[in-house]
């Protein structure tokens, strides 16, 4: 994993913990990020929506919306995400 990308996550993890309203923007664009950097498309997010009922402690998963799919995020601390297009 680059750099880059653990620096993504050591920042993302907070901010997605404490993930509130004013957040969802900032979520929704580092999602996007990491989707992009793991060679997906998603050049326009459109909305992040985390999923409770698939979501473990130190496992979120997340619902991203592109301008042109949809993927499922599953963010695991010091592991590239498992990202898999469910649209």
């Amino acid at each position: 994993m680059s750099t880059a990308v653990f620096g993504l996550f050591s920042s993302f993890g907070g901010l997605v913990a404490n993930a509130q309203t004013s957040d969802v923007e900032d979520v929704k664009n580092l999602l996007a990020a990491q989707v992009r950097d793991q060679g997906h498309t998603c050049d326009e997010p459109q909305s992040a929506t985390k999923e409770e009922n698939l979501s473990k402690p130190d496992e979120e998963v997340w619902d991203l919306e592109c301008e042109d799919a949809t993927y499922r995020v599953k963010l695991v601390p010091d592991m590239a995400a498992e990202i898999e297009k469910i649209e």
